[in-house]
């Protein structure tokens, strides 16, 4: 869950609410537990408003979007190599199989 928030926190600060929305599939507990983990290493800031209701916004850190930069290449890059990884899976599968 920690590399989806760091890459929807690439595109600048964002309410926990708009997180959940951007992310999908995560309950709010899981994505409350992401967010405090990546606080606790140093990717994420949080800032909390006093108004009611309350108000928090998350930012990354300059760690967290050198992190978040490094990741998403790897997500490019997978997406863009993702047949060739697939042909091979097979390849591999049918000579195991014929063994």
């Amino acid at each position: 869950m920690g590399v989806l928030v760091l890459i929807a926190l690439l595109q600048g600060t964002q309410r926990f609410s708009q997180l959940r929305r951007k992310i999908g599939g995560i309950n709010e507990r899981m994505l409350a537990q992401t967010l405090q983990w990546l606080e606790a290493d140093a990717m994420v800031h949080r800032r909390s408003f006093n108004t009611v209701p309350p108000h928090v916004e998350y930012t990354l850190t300059p760690l967290g979007a050198e992190a978040a930069e490094k990741v998403r290449d790897l997500v490019d890059w997978l997406e863009t190599h993702m047949p060739a990884i697939a042909q091979a899976a097979q390849a591999v599968d049918g000579v195991e199989k014929a063994t």
